[in-house]
């Protein structure tokens, strides 16, 4: 019996390389990547001819331009424009090419900036955006829509889960570019090497965030992926496929930000810049509907920061 060729888009990210890893484990599989070089997906023509021959049974697209608020406040054209096409042609190419399963990964930052708590699947487009992120939300927003409509009009069979923050190994630590977790643990290491007396950190420390161990991001991905065609459709509706993606518990920033000094070891002062941008005040997601689907998440969050710090000083040590 043949193996199904999987091909997983944006292996070399971060929730990419741990979709890969799970896959691996399990086996069974025939894994197909392609880095940027290899295949600029945001090309039609590129991403035409390579469905047209390596014949894809199935999809995972993790592929996306990524960043934190600094980031997304930067490059607002960057990243919708970067995300749609990029969203279009995966899709659109892959039903050409007769690919049947598909996982679209979107994000939390789709629902609006100030959605009722917890967050559920149909609070989506019930209210305005939080502006830091919006190009980057509505480009989210256009891939669950747009898989939910070749379901509609084509009969295929694509997915659409919506991770929390996540981090771990295979983060950015790019000191303007990264989200909140990778920012935080590359700060703390920094000012410990320096002995620095004090860490500042942006905005207020109230903001409310829930995270999600990348490897965990991962098994719910492949879980919801392997669910029969009945199950996934009888716990959603086609206009509202989506599914959430978290703990379903959240942290401040302000115990987030002590947290993540206790595990890099810094003895200094945390203090918070209030004159910078919280952003949303508070995201956590309800995630009924994952667990209802027998998926729930394992790290928890002291250990996942432990784990997650252990890799970047991975990175640090190849250099």
């Amino acid at each position: 019996m043949n193996k199904p060729r999987i091909f997983v888009a944006g292996h070399k990210g971060l929730v990419g390389s741990a979709i890969v890893r799970v896959l691996e484990r399990q086996g069974g599989a025939d894994i197909v990547t392609r880095s940027r070089a290899e295949l600029e997906l945001t090309d039609q023509a590129q991403v035409r001819e390579f469905f047209r021959s390596e014949r894809i049974d199935q999809v995972y697209l993790a592929a996306a331009k990524v960043g934190g608020i600094h980031a997304n406040n930067t490059y607002p054209a960057e990243f919708i424009y970067d995300n749609m096409m990029v969203q279009a042609n995966v899709v659109h190419e892959a039903w050409k090419s007769g690919v049947q399963k598909l996982l679209f990964l979107g994000s939390s930052c789709i629902y609006p900036r100030l959605a009722g708590q917890p967050i559920r699947e149909e609070y989506l487009m019930s209210g305005a955006l939080e502006p830091t992120n919006e190009p980057y939300a509505m480009a989210k927003i256009a891939g669950i829509k747009l898989c939910e409509s070749y379901n509609r009009q084509y009969g295929t069979d694509y997915r659409s889960v919506m991770p929390t923050n996540l981090y771990g190994p295979g983060d950015n630590y790019h000191p303007e570019n990264s989200h909140v977790i990778p920012a935080l643990i590359r700060r703390f290491h920094v000012a410990k090497v320096n002995a620095a007396p004090e860490v500042v950190i942006w905005g207020s420390g109230r903001p409310m965030r829930e995270f999600l161990y990348v490897d965990d991001m991962a098994e719910a991905s492949v879980h919801v992926m392997q669910l029969d065609r009945e199950t996934y459709g009888a716990n959603t509706d086609p206009m509202n496929s989506h599914i959430n993606v978290g703990t379903g518990q959240d942290v401040t920033i302000a115990e987030l930000a002590g947290l993540v000094g206790k595990v890099v070891g810094y003895q200094g002062s945390i203090v918070f810049d209030a004159s910078k941008p919280d952003g949303t005040p508070r995201k956590l997601l309800d995630v009924a509907k994952l667990r209802g689907l027998g998926w729930s998440a394992k790290t928890t969050l002291a250990d996942g920061l432990g784990s997650a710090y252990g890799a970047f000083r991975a990175t640090l040590d190849e250099r």
